[in-house]
């Protein structure tokens, strides 16, 4: 590379989304670009020229550990759509000025569905329009559901802090031995995939019972069944734990969350989720007199870097650090994906992928990996999901709290 280089972040964030910009600016820094730039708040901001020297923050080994130890958009999210290219094409040329102003020849943006769509706009606007300009996509979500990539850099150490946590709560929730038992609902994010909800099946070993049921959206939620099963349990333990998907929705096509009540919709046009455990708390507990309580992760399973997973850490390095390489080779419009190679031990390389084939494009739990009656995961969704939350990566404790690197 001759020119410069920028990278993004845009959606919401991840407990090692900050990893694959630690990985862009040590393959950028390998390589010899000159300036490495920041958007701030991804695309929206970029809009606005707005933009920091990485350089500034990660010129020593320091910040680079530092930046992988930080949670969330060390350079500021966003959530902005992209217009349709035909009569918008005054939006793309200013993105295209704003590049040309600071010489930039790559772009590099890390995200999920909806962020590889403007990967996808910007690289096919560029193609059409005979732009020298590269574009390339470095995949994050915690929900996992980007295509053709094994898995995606943030849903380890998702799955990670979902275990951990559930283990925790089922071992507080049966700590009374009451007669009647605590209903406890535990709700996780996951508007219409629901891998994180399937880590709840990691919660289970030989020091704790696990959850009583998991519900996932790839399956319909029938609430008179849920009832009916709730009360199955409550009648033969103490305890009742139960993890359900945000995203959970009955037959009419309606999201438990929303039976009652209107739901915001973000600039996707995505309903935003909150309140299934409480809508089911609260019906278990009029319908029974049964203690109960909801609980919501919400973003504590996207924010939780203190429990990250190394391996997560490191494959969200490699995303960033292997699309800078892949652009170095002329490649644009495409994705970096994780491919497993082995599971014993576990082994994963990359590859670049056309973007074309995962932009807006969602990828749900396999049926075969949720059980019969529809209440948990299979052994096949474990041997999948373990090796994705091994090792940890301690953070920098300064006055007994971890340390963050933040933006001047």
């Amino acid at each position: 590379m001759k020119g410069n280089i920028v990278v993004g972040q845009s959606g919401g964030p991840t407990a090692v989304i900050n990893s694959s910009v630690a990985g862009v600016y040590a393959a950028a820094k390998k390589l010899g670009v000159k300036k490495i730039y920041g958007m701030v708040h991804g695309i929206e901001g970029f809009l606005e020229d707005k933009m920091i020297d990485l350089g500034d923050y990660l010129d020593d080994e320091t910040g680079i550990e530092l930046l992988k130890r930080t949670p969330s958009a060390f350079l500021g999210s966003c959530r902005f759509k992209m217009p349709k290219i035909e009569g918008h094409e005054d939006v793309y040329e200013k993105i295209f000025e704003i590049m040309e102003k600071h010489d930039i020849e790559c772009l590099f943006y890390a995200g999920g569905n909806d962020s590889m769509d403007t990967v996808k706009m910007l690289s096919d606007y560029a193609a059409a329009h005979n732009k020298p300009q590269r574009f390339m996509g470095v995949p994050k979500t915690i929900d996992n559901d980007l295509p053709v990539t094994d898995h995606c850099p943030g849903y380890g150490s998702a799955a990670k802090y979902i275990a951990a946590s559930l283990k925790e709560i089922i071992r507080d929730n049966e700590s009374f031995g009451a007669k009647k038992p605590t209903i406890c609902i535990v709700e996780i994010m996951g508007r219409n995939a629901g891998w994180l909800t399937a880590a709840a099946a990691l919660a289970k070993g030989d020091d704790c019972s696990g959850c009583d049921a998991i519900y996932l959206p790839e399956r319909v939620f029938d609430i008179d069944k849920f009832m009916a099963d709730v009360k199955e349990l409550a009648a033969t333990k103490s305890s009742v734990v139960i993890a359900v998907s945000e995203g959970v929705k009955v037959a009419d096509g309606r999201y438990v969350c929303e039976i009652g009540r209107e739901v915001a919709v973000d600039a996707f046009g995505h309903k935003q989720m909150s309140g299934t455990a409480v809508m089911l708390a609260d019906k278990i507990a009029a319908e029974t007199g049964l203690k109960t309580r909801a609980i919501e992760f919400s973003t504590l399973q996207r924010a939780a870097t203190h429990l990250a997973s190394l391996t997560d850490i490191n494959e969200a390095f490699q995303v960033g650090y292997d699309a800078v390489m892949a652009a170095e080779e002329g490649k644009t419009g495409m994705m970096i994906t994780l491919d497993r190679n082995g599971d014993a031990p576990y082994q994963c390389g990359t590859s670049a992928y056309d973007i074309h084939a995962i932009a807006n494009v969602e990828r749900n739990v396999p049926d075969e990996w949720i059980t019969a009656d529809g209440k948990g995961l299979t052994d096949g969704y474990e041997k999948y999901a373990r090796p994705l939350i091994m090792g940890e990566l301690q953070p920098l404790f300064v006055n007994g709290l971890p340390r963050h690197l933040v933006r001047k």
